[in-house]
C-alpha cells in the first residue's frame, strides 16, 4: 500500500484489511512517499491490532518535501514484502471482507494473470459511466478493450497477481507525477501473454475525490500511448482497415498514425449523411502530394476490420446496434478506441 497524505482515509482503510476472512499469512506493507500529514505515525499506532491478528507491518519511507510518486511507492512497498501473492490497496480505498480470498483463489488458479474485481464507487453516481464500464466488460472484452480512453479493462486499485508475474512483468515506471504507471506496467504484462480475470462480485469500494493521483495523469500522455499500442497489437497485423468515425476523434487518430498505417486506411464510416456527402477527407496538414483523399462511407457500404472512434455508452445503443446488425466480432472484425 503506497500511502500519500492519506490521514482522512487511513482507519476505515486499514479495519478493512483486519477484517478480511483469508485464512492465510498476510502481511501489510506500507511505503509512506513523505506524508506531511501524519499518515505514517497513523499506520504505526494500527501496528498492534495487526499483529494481534496474526498480520505482520512493515512501514518504511521518506521525509523528503518532494513526493517520488505512485510508481516509486508501490515498487517500495513490494520490495519489501516477501508473500507469494500481491494485493495491491490504495490508502483511500477500502476492500470488502472476502477480497483477499477469492482474489487469491483466482491468482493461485492462473498464476500469469492480473486479477481485478467489480467495484462500487463513492460517492453514488461519481464516474457512472466509467464504473458502469469496469464492472460491465465480459471476460473477452477484458483483453479486447484495451486500446479504449478508460485504461486498463482492470482498475489499478483492485489489482491482484502472483509475486512471479509481477517480477516478470518488472517494476512499475518510476516517472513520477503525470506518468500512468498502471497503464504501462499493464500493456506490458499483456505483450508478455498475460492474462487479464476479474472476480465479478464488488470487492472492492473505490473512492473518487479531486486529490487521486490519476488527475495528474494528461490525456495527450494517455492519448499518445494508447495510439502506439495499437499500432503495435492491432494494426501491424493488418493489410488495411476503416476507421468508424468521420468526426474530430476519426480523424485525429488518422493524423496520430504513423505514415505506415495512415496509408492502410481505405475509408472513413459514419452514419452522419452531411459527412457522407462530402465524399472524402483531405488529410491537408500532409506533406504528400497530392494529398491524402480518404473516402467518407455509410458504415454499411463500408467494410472490416473497424477501429471504432465512437464513444461506447453515449449514443443511447444506436452505435452497440449498428455493429451488432453487421454481425462482426469484436477483437476480429473491430476494437474499440473510444
Amino acid at each position: 500500500m503506497p500511502v500519500f497524505n492519506a490521514s482522512d482515509w487511513l482507519d476505515e482503510c486499514l479495519q478493512a484489511i483486519l477484517e478480511q476472512d483469508f485464512q492465510g499469512r498476510m502481511e501489510l506493507c506500507v511505503f509512506d512517499d513523505g506524508s506531511t500529514d501524519g499518515s505514517r505515525e497513523l499506520v504505526e499506532r494500527w501496528r498492534p491490532k495487526f499483529e494481534d491478528r496474526g498480520i505482520s507491518v512493515l512501514i518504511s519511507g521518506h521525509k523528503s518535501s518532494s513526493p517520488r510518486g505512485v510508481g516509486y511507492a508501490k515498487n517500495q512497498a513490494v520490495s519489501q514484502s516477501s508473500g507469494r501473492f500481491l494485493c495491491f490497496q490504495d490508502a483511500d480505498d477500502v476492500m470488502k471482507p472476502q477480497r483477499v480470498r477469492l482474489q487469491q483463489e483466482a491468482a493461485a488458479a492462473n498464476p500469469t494473470a492480473i486479477v481485478g474485481c467489480k467495484v462500487c464507487r463513492v460517492p453514488e453516481g461519481s464516474t457512472e459511466r466509467y464504473t458502469r464500464w469496469i464492472n460491465s466488460l465480459s471476460a473477452e472484452q477484458l483483453l479486447t478493450q484495451v486500446y479504449t480512453s478508460h485504461g486498463p479493462t482492470v482498475i489499478m486499485p483492485s489489482w491482484f497477481c502472483s509475486r512471479s508475474w509481477f517480477e516478470k512483468v518488472g517494476q512499475f515506471h518510476e516517472g513520477g507525477k503525470g506518468v500512468p504507471e498502471d497503464l504501462l506496467f499493464f500493456y506490458q504484462s499483456l505483450r508478455l501473454g498475460g492474462l487479464v480475470l476479474r472476480v465479478d462480485e464488488c470487492l472492492l469500494v473505490y473512492r473518487y475525490h479531486e486529490h487521486a493521483a490519476t488527475h495528474s495523469v494528461l490525456e495527450q500522455t494517455i492519448w499518445d500511448l494508447r495510439v502506439d499500442f495499437l499500432q503495435e497489437r492491432v494494426l501491424s497485423q493488418w493489410d488495411s482497415f476503416t476507421i468508424w468515425n468521420a468526426g474530430k476523434q476519426g480523424r485525429k487518430l488518422y493524423r496520430s498514425l504513423r505514415p505506415d498505417n495512415q496509408s492502410k486506411v481505405k475509408a472513413f464510416c459514419d452514419v452522419d449523411e452531411n459527412k457522407i456527402k462530402k465524399g472524402f477527407y483531405t488529410y491537408e496538414e500532409s506533406k504528400e502530394r497530392p494529398k491524402p483523399k480518404i473516402p467518407v462511407l455509410h458504415f454499411r457500404n463500408a467494410s472490416p476490420p473497424f477501429i471504432v472512434c465512437v464513444k461506447l455508452d453515449m449514443t443511447d445503443g444506436v452505435l452497440e446496434g449498428n455493429l451488432h446488425s453487421l454481425q462482426l466480432t469484436e477483437g476480429v472484425h473491430y476494437y474499440h478506441f473510444n
